[in-house]
């Protein structure tokens, strides 16, 4: 009877414990800037480390399930979205060498497995399963690479979810690993030279949130130790950013730094790993492309939309436009093959691919769906056909083949990739891609995804998102869990505001450094645009955005508190003051400007949303997303954010902080069970607080 008493004891303080939220303790410190007094109580959360810290973390965890729980009692979308899954269409395998990739699970509580084919039609053989070696569901596969011959293939394993990785490799005739093991791999490319070895950059880093330090890159011969392997090129000293990549029989060095971008290569051919000068020091911030008898192909920044021009090397003659720019139609990508250079552009509402030869000459144009976007998977020279998956934000995954020579497009599927019926009519949502005018006068592009035929009173959840940074493009993104939240009367937005690159190279330049906050603006002025036009109301209507755009969402929210409901910045930086300071952060010097320059300095401090929390303002229902091995966008800013919102006099909203255990800057990937979970968890506190409780 006594133990009986003491568990329910116990199961009451729990419960009452998981209802109330976690208090957090202030430290006072502050630091003075260009006469700025800089006041942060709460730099005791930058340690991840600390046993205080995790301990912290698992409350404000407890806390915030406890309301996950409560939510599922009114929605619950875990069936549904995997109901939605198994009724959606695989897309086209990958080809790299001579064979198709595709990633399968075997089982939902376990890590995704790579598997291969010689031929398209052929049945699948398994090629690497990281659980089988690691014993772990958070392990997985972030990328891999067949040598020249695809005798071999290297293996990039993610382990918790960092990006610091793992190197394996197997042997795609016996299909068994062997026994090398690179480690401390971070931001990486791997070049093969032949089926030998491969070339792959090493991170020093001890501290995992310090500042970068990946400026080596190694050569590892097949068979050998870790220990063993080559130091080739050191950008140590420099501090200069490298990159490498592979065209024809060469490998490209490139490195950037404050002289400008120098271009060397290595002879993959050759015994040794002789380095020469291609281009030293260049200032004219030109785009690589490609590589090909002994011509170059890249593009300026003279041409906001994007254009190709090519260049013999060794030659003193002028480069020549070999593709102009199309105003308005940005240049998105471009594929070269062996006749053919494949363009693949975006305009307002529309993606196409354009198809030219090597002279420049324009042989073939074949669109997409209206509201889709598309992959280019794989090329067959003998048949001439591009093979091509078309999705969008509702549609899955539809395959095709566009031929080149005669335009025929036909619906390619066989014993794997199985036709299915769309899981809702093609009809059943609508989407618009249009503009609205921003406050200075700018035509901003947002695409909007409803129900057809909905009525626009002004009282519609609305899930309202960007990313607008680094002159990154958005493309749509089939997610069904988002199909539920549009089935259930929700509105999707999702705007491409400057500092992204949808609108060109100035589209970025007019939202980075000190024109940041156009970014900001423009994001802000989507939400108002949205009310106007009675899509929603402030009371219906929620902001999100990952990585960048988590910043975007919390600058958002601490400037117009007034405009949202519902706040979910996901894996965010909101501590502009020290993003720099740490991990990848000065990576990024150039999209936000520098706290060693005291305009930049000024500036950053003027919207760090950390920074601008005011006193007795309530701020929106806010769930922080991130992950507690993301060494990209440390965890500290959320967890300081957090801090400071829950402890804010007048914050009457709940604050809540979700870290994911063993994850890192995507989240719960590692296997579909949370991944399910997560998305799931996502979607129902959006409807719970839009829809109703």
């Amino acid at each position: 009877m006594k133990s009986i008493f003491f568990s329910l004891i116990l199961v009451v303080s729990s419960f009452s414990y998981s209802q109330t939220q976690p208090t957090t303790k202030s430290v006072p410190t502050s630091e003075s800037k260009y006469n700025v007094t800089i006041n942060d109580d709460y730099s005791w959360l930058e340690q991840p480390n600390s046993i205080d810290v995790s301990t912290w973390v698992d409350a404000q965890n407890q806390f915030t399930n406890s309301h996950f729980e409560a939510i599922k009692k009114r929605y619950s979308l875990e069936n549904k979205i995997k109901e939605y899954d198994e009724l959606s269409t695989n897309g086209l395998p990958t080809k790299k060498g001579r064979y198709f990739y595709s990633m399968y699970r075997k089982d939902k509580d376990k890590p995704g497995i790579l598997f291969y084919r010689k031929g398209l039609k052929d049945l699948s053989a398994e090629v690497f399963n990281p659980y089988k070696i690691y014993k772990s569901p958070t392990t997985t596969i972030a990328g891999y690479y067949p040598s020249r011959n695809s005798q071999f293939i290297a293996i990039q394993l993610t382990i918790d979810g960092s990006d610091r990785k793992e190197m394996r490799f197997a042997d795609l005739n016996s299909l068994n690993p062997t026994n090398d093991v690179l480690k401390d791999i971070k931001f990486s490319n791997v070049v093969w030279k032949g089926d030998r070895g491969v070339y792959y950059k090493r991170n020093t880093n001890k501290n995992t949130i310090a500042r970068d330090s990946t400026y080596q890159i190694y050569y590892h011969n097949l068979g050998q130790k870790q220990e063993e392997d080559e130091l080739i090129y050191d950008a140590t000293q420099t501090d200069g950013n490298v990159t490498f990549f592979k065209a024809e029989s060469k490998m490209f060095i490139v490195e950037t730094n404050e002289k400008g971008v120098t271009y060397r290569t290595i002879d993959l051919n050759s015994d040794s790993h002789e380095i020469n000068d291609l281009i030293v020091n260049d200032t004219t911030e030109f785009d690589y492309r490609f590589f090909k008898d002994n011509t170059l192909y890249f593009s300026t920044k003279d041409y906001d939309w994007g254009e190709i021009r090519c260049k013999v090397m060794n030659n003193q003659s002028e480069a020549k436009v070999l593709i102009p720019q199309i105003y308005n139609h940005l240049l998105c990508n471009a594929i070269f093959l062996e006749k053919y250079i494949v363009c693949e552009y975006r305009t307002l509402g529309r993606n196409y691919i354009s198809v030219y030869d090597y002279e420049g000459k324009f042989i073939r144009k074949f669109d997409a769906p209206l509201g889709c976007d598309f992959n280019i998977k794989f090329y067959n020279s003998e048949t001439e056909d591009l093979f091509v998956s078309f999705y969008s934000y509702v549609v899955s995954f539809q395959n095709f083949k566009l031929n080149i020579r005669t335009g025929d497009i036909n619906l390619y599927y066989n014993d794997y990739i199985i036709p299915k019926p769309t899981i809702f009519p093609l009809d059943y949502f609508e989407t618009k891609v249009i503009t609205y005018k921003s406050r200075d006068n700018k035509d901003v592009p947002i695409t909007i995804v409803h129900k057809k035929g909905m009525k626009l009173d002004g009282n519609n959840p609305t899930l309202l998102s960007a990313y607008g940074g680094y002159g990154s493009v958005t493309s749509p993104h089939f997610d069904s869990a988002l199909l539920c939240f549009l089935d259930k009367g929700g509105i999707f937005a999702r705007a491409e505001i400057r500092g992204s690159g949808e609108k060109g190279l100035k589209w970025h330049r007019d939202g980075k450094g000190l024109k940041k906050m156009n970014t900001f603006n423009d994001f802000i002025d989507a939400a108002e645009f949205l009310i106007k036009e009675k899509y929603t109301s402030p009371s219906k209507l929620a902001i999100t955005g990952g990585s960048h755009g988590g910043l975007v969402v919390g600058v958002a929210m601490t400037q117009r508190p007034d405009l949202f409901k519902v706040a979910l910045p996901d894996v965010g930086v909101f501590d502009m003051v020290k993003f720099e300071e740490f991990t990848v952060g000065k990576y990024s010097v150039d999209e936000f400007g520098s706290v060693s320059n005291v305009e930049d300095f000024k500036n950053l401090y003027s919207y760090s949303p950390y920074h601008n929390i005011k006193p007795n303002v309530d701020y929106p229902i806010t769930l922080i997303i991130t992950g507690e091995n993301d060494d990209r966008a440390v965890p500290f800013h959320s967890y300081k954010f957090a801090a400071k919102l829950q402890n804010n006099e007048g914050q009457k909203n709940p604050i809540y902080l979700k870290t994911e255990y063993k994850a890192g800057h995507s989240g719960k990937i590692s296997n579909y069970q949370e991944f399910v979970q997560e998305r799931a968890e996502f979607y129902s506190f959006l409807m719970y607080h839009l829809m109703g409780e």
